[in-house]
């Protein structure tokens, strides 16, 4: 989901009415998922994106229309057929169902606190009412996008975030790529010489030993770690604590043979077989990658895989 939440928050709080766009549901090729957002001012400028095309200067259009009359909400259809999908900004035939909502400032509250769960890593919803009421928002541990004949339930769940161990070659192409996916990127490496040598777009820099920096930052349930740096002093550092988390990807990079290697010294400290399990060793999908580039890529697209799909983690 994209933050459009400190736009928005901004908006409404300098007194400026505001549309905000959720796709509600999706059917066939519709290219963005259900909860995806888009923010609309009252002049068509917007940010986020719920469709493509047509579809999307129609929604920007009802929008305007909304907040022009004072309007509380508006739901929107589009169903496609395949021959006329792509001059709708679809692959192919589809339906997509979005709730267009006009806010103005009573919604402040309510898209500030949401703001701060986001910040804190925190989960919520972001209940919006069909008639003129204002927003309102509640934490929950498990939230998830509800349809109903009044409101509509708005999961708010923290970014994705990925915990590189490593100032290596390879995280200089994954933390960049991440970054641009999404996801809120870390590296680790207690080494000044490596941090020093490289940059890494878009990710913070932490020069610390990972098992100290995850002490004081312990990984969530929407957290990622990948080590890379082939030694067991920083690697297996960082997997202790990983594996005793809820983090929804552990991966590892290494050959068979050293894959084979780490798991028995985890066994030998008193990881359980069922913990390593959750292990992603040799790290990445098996697309026969060879440069860091590549490797970053591979690594990536099984990330994004669990996270999206499930998958052993």
């Amino acid at each position: 989901m994209i933050n459009i939440f400190p736009s928005l928050l901004t908006e409404l709080a300098a007194g400026r009415a505001t549309a905000l766009a959720v796709v509600t549901s999706t059917w066939g090729s519709a290219p963005r998922r259900e909860g995806s957002l888009m923010l609309v001012r009252e002049d068509g400028s917007f940010e986020g994106s719920v469709s493509g095309g047509c579809v999307e200067g129609t929604v920007i259009a009802e929008a305007q229309a909304l907040i022009a009359a004072g309007d509380s909400s508006k739901k929107l259809e589009f169903a496609v057929s395949n021959g006329d999908a792509f001059a709708v900004g679809l692959a192919c035939g589809g339906t997509i169902r979005i709730s267009v909502f006009s806010l103005n400032s009573g919604a402040v509250p309510a898209v500030a606190s949401a703001l701060e769960a986001i910040k804190r890593r925190e989960s919520g919803v972001l209940a919006f009412s069909y008639h003129d009421i204002p927003p309102s928002f509640g934490p929950t541990p498990s939230p998830k996008l509800e349809q109903l004949d009044d409101t509509l339930s708005l999961p708010v769940v923290p970014r994705p975030r990925l915990d590189i161990i490593g100032a290596v070659h390879i995280a200089q192409a994954l933390a960049p790529m991440a970054t641009r996916c999404g996801f809120e990127v870390t590296v680790i490496d207690p080494r000044a010489s490596f941090i020093e040598a490289r940059e890494f777009e878009g990710a913070a820099i932490i020069s610390d030993w990972p098992d100290e920096y995850l002490a004081k930052h312990p990984l969530d349930g929407a957290s990622a770690l990948v080590t890379l740096t082939h030694d067991p002093k920083l690697d297996d550092a960082a997997l202790h604590p990983a594996l005793n988390s809820p983090a929804f990807y552990i991966g590892s990079l290494g050959s068979r043979k050293t894959n084979a290697a780490r798991l028995e010294r985890l066994e030998a400290a008193g990881i359980r077989e069922e913990d390593l399990a959750r292990i992603h060793g040799p790290v990445g999908l098996n697309i026969g990658s060879s440069t860091p580039e590549e490797i970053a890529v591979s690594i990536l697209a099984e990330i994004i895989q669990c996270l999206r799909v499930g998958g052993k983690a």
